[in-house]
């Protein structure tokens, strides 16, 4: 097999979005992204559907982007039916766990409710919802020397051991329902 080529980074990560102007105002005035490109097209390129659109773009600190597609018709995305809410998710890095709490206030004084700070040994966060229902995460790591590395080498057997435990839950769940 070919061997895959190392990953670069994050170039951006695309969400539809109910209304371009409205979570323009969100990413940019608020969160503080500025709106770098903007694209409207009637066709899709990468399959030729004919579907009017506007793709746009607000630029992170280290040169990805969070974009969105607005399909003109003012439709909310549905969440997944068998997700619960926390599952799917975007974070974004701040410098320091004060700028979170800095985050936080700003979108609390915007009215936007935010989860308390939560603090996941490596990383402290804070979690809210954007206008399209996309939720969202700002965090700043707060790990030990080491704790990466010591994780790495730990995640092949964590991996394993959650497989073994999630097979013997489907298996119970499944001698309930016979």
């Amino acid at each position: 097999m070919t061997p895959a080529p190392k990953v670069k980074g994050l170039y951006h990560y695309s969400f539809p979005c109910r209304d371009g102007e409205e979570t323009r105002k969100f990413y940019e005035d608020l969160l503080g992204l500025p709106l770098v490109n903007c694209m409207t097209a009637d066709k899709v390129p990468s399959t030729g559907e004919e579907k009017p659109y506007a793709h746009f773009f607000f630029e992170m600190g280290d040169g990805s982007y969070m974009a969105f597609f607005d399909l003109g018709e003012n439709e909310m995305p549905l969440p997944s039916p068998n997700t619960p809410a926390w599952v799917m998710h975007f974070a974004m890095e701040v410098e320091s766990v004060e700028k979170v709490m800095q985050m936080k206030e700003r979108l609390q004084q915007a009215g936007v409710k935010t989860t308390d700070v939560v603090d996941h040994d490596f990383i402290n966060s804070i979690y809210f919802f954007d206008p399209n229902g996309l939720r969202l995460e700002i965090t700043a790591r707060t790990e030990e020397p080491g704790y990466l590395e010591k994780a790495a080498r730990e995640a092949h057997a964590q991996m394993a051991a959650w497989t073994e435990k999630k097979a013997k839950m489907i298996a119970a769940k499944k001698g309930k329902a016979a």
